[in-house]
């Protein structure tokens, strides 16, 4: 597989991106100079509903796209760094790709520390692909409530948290692991379409999954999430290990450049929102170090600085397009009908010709269970974990005490999906990642994880069976004996046991420190190998196919279907669901912080339990907690969940999921 990815990379050098002049017109909206200014379109009103307001409907049009792309030409002109400049709207529809001349080719993936590169460590990348995993970014980590950068994610992705050399032995960053998902594997995202109805639903896939390299922004149009923009002028494509010193970068202030006009709303930028008491970052450029961009116009841009390219799977028609408006049936997300859901705040996904992707619906493993989840116990599952989230307290929106927004996913023992919902406004990556979560509990819970990995083609992947066994002692692990929500299952997956004590080994389901870098995190990065390697053939023209819209090569666990098909996630927000001590499935949750995401999985499913009193959590017995792992001499027990102290908006109570 090592030498499929080296002949992507061979090919790089040779395959050129089709490039040919850009459509679109005008100057489109105006923009600010060293501050923010007025925003180009007002904003409508929202939708009132009973907990939540809708997103106003809003989108860039062609113009907007045009003024954007310019104004980050623009900066780069004037600083001598041509760039690779990329658009998408909220659900990831990529509006435009530019290519200024001169701008670098690819994009280099960091080395591993010790130099012994694995996975896709060391490799080069399609520049276009690194703009656009950018672009997607910075739309998809932010909401209404929150604005999060490419930056933002290098910072809460590293083994340490906040990542610098001074904080070693603190714990792993929060969404430790989030840059391996929306891939292009995955079930869950949309794929290009060439025209049709359907062109622009989403949420669609990125080339890379997320970035933690500086330079990807989200676009706001009047405090309104409409899209993002992504930068590559370096020529690298790594992650800022040192949030205590101030970087110039030329990637993020290129695109900065961009946002003028388009900034996100001052009171939401991450730089506003603390977690654990440590203060996100942003951006380090400011607008007032920045060139004067506000005349820059599309007319004057192209094809005077570069062209339009065209990005196979991705942009196919280089002209300047529009996007589509997030909450309208033709971006795939869309308020719930009453027959579809009973919250009258909750969002589905839909095909953009009006049918619900994920309707509720019973478990499909009656072969494998002997009582599957019913559609009736689907529907309290997934209603009552909502209830929970609408009670929660945010930890990553703006203002204080707002309410938390998430995507809740569930799934059946073989991972097909028996809903999904959504609140109105939350972040788009939680999505495929609620998903991630949902099946990566259901999975190693269940009796076949052992069997599955095992039969992997990669001696690599086989190999992490016998690791795991060994690190708990266990020759038994991995068959169903133990429940194993994600934060157990991350624990293992720490290149640190315990998380960020420096000096320890890894977790089994980890690379060792020294191997380790964003790029290459164990088991998750390594089920997705061969998947990566054939999508980076197919947009540079190498292959004819692309990767299949299945993540891993485990076996089908039903037709053409395996128990992973979006991949797995190692950052904590799910729980397994018991029938008694039978496993049934898995619920995930994904968009705020990640003790409300455990609060409201593992809380919704007791609250089911009660409810319809035939399912609910695992068992205390055999929860990953019970579980004692003796490192140094010191005995360290597996986490299994963790909620907020005083998580609810309308309650004083603590300490909600004690007991249970």
């Amino acid at each position: 597989m090592k030498q499929f990815l080296r002949q992507t990379v061979a090919a790089l050098a040779i395959l050129s991106l089709v490039a040919c002049g850009g459509g679109g017109g005008g100057s489109g909206s105006g923009g600010g100079g060293g501050t923010p200014t007025p925003s180009p379109t007002p904003t409508p009103t929202p939708t009132p509903l009973d907990d939540y307001s809708a997103p106003a409907q809003i989108a860039l049009t062609g113009d907007q796209v045009g003024k954007i792309v310019a104004q980050a030409a623009a900066q780069a002109r004037q600083s001598g760094h041509p760039a690779v400049i990329a658009v998408v709207d909220r659900v990831g529809n990529v509006l435009a790709v530019f290519r200024m001349t001169g701008a670098p080719a690819g994009a280099k993936i960091p080395d591993a520390p010790d130099g012994n590169n694995i996975d896709i460590q060391g490799l080069t990348v399609p520049a276009e692909a690194a703009a656009i995993a950018k672009a997607v970014t910075g739309a998809y980590l932010s909401s209404g409530g929150n604005a999060f950068s490419s930056r933002t994610a290098s910072m809460i992705v590293q083994q340490h948290f906040p990542p610098a050399p001074s904080t070693a032995g603190l714990e792993s960053g929060p969404l430790f692991g989030v840059q391996f998902s929306q891939l292009p594997c995955s079930d869950f995202s949309q794929r290009f379409q060439a025209g049709g109805a359907g062109a622009l639903i989403g949420p669609k896939r990125s080339p890379l999954g997320l970035a933690a390299d500086p330079g990807g922004f989200p676009l706001y149009i009047g405090g309104v999430l409409v899209g993002g923009i992504g930068v590559l002028s370096d020529g690298d494509y790594g992650f800022d290990p040192n949030v205590l010193d101030t970087d110039t970068d030329h990637d993020e202030r290129i695109a900065l450049a961009g946002t003028v006009g388009f900034e996100a709303p001052a009171a939401i930028r991450a730089d506003r929102i603390y977690v654990d008491g440590t203060q996100l970052r942003y951006t380090d450029s400011l607008y007032s170090s920045l060139f004067d961009v506000t005349g820059a116009t599309w007319a004057q841009t192209a094809p005077a600085l570069g062209a339009l390219v065209a990005v196979r799977g991705y942009f196919e028609t280089a002209a300047l397009r529009a996007g589509t408006a997030y909450g309208a049936e033709a971006s795939g997300v869309r308020a719930a009908k009453a027959s579809e859901f009973a919250d009258r705040d909750a969002f589905v996904f839909t095909d953009g010709s009006g049918a619900n992707r994920y309707p509720l619906r019973a478990g499909t493993d009656a072969a494998d269970v002997a009582q599957p989840l019913t559609q009736a116990e689907a529907t309290a599952l997934l209603e009552e974990a909502f209830a929970v989230m609408t009670r929660a307290r945010a930890q990553i929106r703006q203002p204080l005490d707002s309410r938390a927004q998430v995507t809740i996913s569930l799934v059946d023992t073989r991972g097909a999906v028996l809903g999904m919902v959504r609140s109105p406004d939350a972040p788009v990556f939680g999505a495929d990642v609620s998903l991630q979560k949902a099946r990566t509990a259901a999975f190693f819970s269940g009796s076949h994880a052992a069997a599955d990995l095992t039969a992997d083609p990669s001696a690599d992947v086989q190999g992490f069976v016998a690791k795991v066994r060994a690190f708990l002692g266990d020759p038994t692990a991995l068959t169903g004996t133990f429940a194993f929500a994600d934060r157990s299952g991350g624990n293992l997956s720490r290149p640190y046991f315990p998380d960020g004590q420096v000096g320890n080994p890894p977790g089994p389901l980890s690379r060792p420190i020294a191997q380790w870098n964003p790029f290459t995190t164990g088991l998750q990065s390594a089920l997705v190998l061969t998947n990566l390697g054939q999508h980076l053939q197919y947009v540079t023209g190498a292959s004819a196919t692309d990767t299949p819209q299945r993540c891993t090569l485990l076996p089908d666990a039903a037709p053409s279907q395996n128990r992973l098909q979006n991949g797995t996630q190692i950052f904590p927000g799910s729980v397994p669901v018991y029938r008694g001590n039978v496993l049934v499935g898995g619920i995930g949750v994904s968009g705020d912080g990640i003790d409300q995401d455990d609060m409201i999985s593992f809380l919704g499913t007791n609250n089911a339990g009660v409810r319809v009193g035939s399912i609910g959590n695992a068992p205390a017995a055999i929860r990953a907690d019970r579980i004692v792992v003796t490192v140094g001499g010191a005995s360290v027990r597996l986490r299994y969940v963790g909620c907020p102290f005083a998580p609810f908006l309308d309650s004083s109570q603590q300490n909600v999921c004690q007991g249970l």
